[in-house]
């Protein structure tokens, strides 16, 4: 199968792996463009986004800040803008739920084959002897003591991490600039700390 079509080359197996990896971020992408990114609602829940985090960077940015009442309705206004901002986040993030399950499924059916196809073989060799977190998840499934050997588990954890947030970010796909826990590690809220 898809496995014999790189058996003479000597990182047949890495290969394999990279490439079922790609071809499963085409499919979950696609997926996405057809129950989120093509419909109305999404397109207007994106720019509603960009405009109210452009708009809250021009209020905290703008220098006209002259009298005491007129900070106060400048910080009032700040926080309804804030505030519909968060709420545009909260629905935009409902509305990924429901492709977020299909391409869940997707990626469990495919990481599924992959575990069946390369159980218990190394498909690559690491540079280097990771520290003791790492080697559980990179030397996963294997035998032996070699822990530069890498599981299939963790290339393919590797590879679909970075293709699909790249192929996001090329196909014009990642998350609104203001939207609300866009990326891995969210900007924490000033008032709550």
């Amino acid at each position: 199968m898809a496995s014999n079509v790189f058996t003479q080359f000597k990182y047949s197996d890495s290969l394999t792996v990279v490439g079922i990896s790609i071809c499963t971020a085409i499919v979950c992408e696609a997926i996405s463009w057809l129950l989120i990114y093509r419909t109305s609602s999404y397109k207007s829940l994106k720019s509603t986004i960009d405009k109210a985090s452009k708009k809250l960077e021009t209020m905290k940015t703008d220098p006209t800040a002259p009298k005491i009442s007129a900070k106060k309705s400048k910080t009032k206004k700040i926080d309804r803008v804030e505030t519909s901002l968060k709420e545009s986040s909260r629905d935009l993030s409902l509305f990924k739920f429901k492709s977020g399950a299909v391409v869940a499924l997707v990626l469990f059916v495919v990481f599924g084959f992959l575990n069946n196809l390369f159980e218990g073989k190394a498909v690559a060799k690491l540079p280097f002897v990771p520290i003791k977190l790492v080697q559980k998840m990179s030397h996963r499934g294997l035998q032996g003591e070699d822990f530069t050997d890498c599981s299939m588990a963790f290339l393919y954890f590797l590879c679909s991490i970075s293709i699909r947030t790249n192929l996001q970010k090329f196909l014009g796909f990642s998350p609104p600039r203001g939207a609300a826990g866009a990326g891995l590690f969210p900007m924490p809220d000033p008032k709550t700390n």
